[in-house]
């Protein structure tokens, strides 16, 4: 028997793939579900927000970091050197994890999910995203334009697809479709380098260049300049204070390293900083990137189409340290001043309502990521609802 031609094999298969996703966008129908429709079907005490819990989480994420910190100042004196390499690297993992739980309840102060209170919110807020290197009144101003247009083409703050022409793509073959989902296909080598990248300093990118953010016809966007096109006038005083936060935060880093030596602020914060970079890039890229997510321009595009348009994952144990920020975005998106600790619960009201519009992906973590960055590469220049391509 003559072997599989393997080649022909997968064209077949690609282009069976192809097909079948051109099919499912041509008879995609958007939902026409209401705000007020999916509100009445929460119970009411799932928007009741709770200051004395929303701390009780607060001091228990910094108990365990800081608990963390101090086992770590018994590793180099008290272990042997081949248990150095295993105990590092696991008070990285943990104190990037939980710190990235604090990352999220800041999350939520932007939100004024943590507090009925304003100020609380925002003082709290403040301090702990400040201790992150988040600009904290910056980022939640261009969050909350996120939150209001999410899904809108032209609208939406980040993880904005790019459309065939601004890559300067040749024009669709619709007697090819096959053709139009591998035109930027790389070597997997190629896409691993990019993806590490994406993964370790597309935060700081984002912030300082708003990378994978909207475009504003050539003008430097940014989210510390308080001029920048991402803000209005009256946002000015706000970013200051965001900035003098970020001043504070690298001021205390230099001080540190000239008491302890940098490599020592190195092991115990810059490290476990790069891995909360790591999973708040990776959390929020998979939640809005996604071959079966639609993408909305202004005729087609409402604020329920685009809340929904997001996708729930389970990621493990880490799911609780996340307080499950992964598992319970769509509810966040539908109602973004809910707490945490109760959208849980709303999730599942809110799915029977939803039906099929609710998606929910349960792919291991990482094989979702590489599937998104290696298919979700850019959309059509025409569409009023339009699918990622690759």
């Amino acid at each position: 028997m003559a072997p599989p031609n393997t080649e022909k094999l997968q064209s077949e298969l690609t282009h069976r793939q192809s097909s079948s996703a051109i099919k499912f966008e041509r008879d995609y129908l958007p939902p026409n579900f209401t705000i007020k429709e999916l509100r009445q079907t929460i119970p009411p005490h799932c928007f009741e927000r709770d200051t004395l819990k929303s701390f009780g989480y607060t001091i228990k994420d910094l108990a365990i970091v800081g608990a963390l910190a101090y086992a770590a100042t018994f590793i180099d004196s008290h272990l042997p050197l081949a248990l150095r390499y295993i105990a590092w690297p696991t008070y990285w993992f943990f104190c990037g994890a939980f710190a990235t739980g604090i990352w999220v309840i800041a999350h939520e102060c932007g939100h004024q999910a943590f507090s009925p209170s304003k100020k609380i919110n925002n003082t709290v807020g403040f301090i702990l995203h400040s201790a992150l290197l988040v600009p904290y009144h910056s980022w939640r101003i261009s969050h909350s334009k996120h939150h209001k247009h999410t899904g809108h083409v032209n609208k939406d703050q980040v993880f904005v697809p790019k459309t065939r022409s601004l890559l300067g793509l040749p024009l669709k073959d619709v007697d090819t479709p096959q053709m139009n989902h591998s035109v930027l296909e790389d070597t997997p080598f190629i896409t691993l380098i990019n993806l590490i990248g994406q993964q370790l300093l597309g935060w700081p990118l984002y912030l300082i260049f708003n990378c994978s953010g909207q475009v504003y016809d050539g003008r430097w966007a940014n989210h510390f300049n308080p001029n920048s096109p991402i803000f209005d006038p009256k946002n000015f005083t706000d970013i200051i204070i965001s900035d003098i936060g970020i001043i504070i935060g690298l001021s205390a880093i230099f001080y540190f390293s000239y008491i302890y030596s940098f490599i020592t602020v190195v092991k115990y914060y810059l490290i476990p900083y790069f891995i909360v970079n790591h999973w708040l890039v990776l959390i929020t890229y998979l939640q809005h990137t996604d071959p079966k997510l639609p993408h909305y321009r202004e005729n087609q595009w409402n604020f329920v189409r685009g809340a929904v348009c997001t996708v729930d994952r389970h990621i493990g144990f880490l799911d609780s340290i996340f307080h499950r920020i992964t598992s319970t975005h769509v509810a966040h998106h539908l109602f973004s001043t809910m707490p945490h600790y109760h959208a849980e619960e709303a999730t599942i009201h809110i799915k029977k309502v939803l039906g099929h519009y609710y998606i929910f992906d349960d792919t291991p973590i990482f094989e979702a990521l590489w599937r998104s960055f290696a298919s979700c590469k850019f959309i059509e220049d025409e569409g009023d609802i339009i699918f990622y391509k690759n």
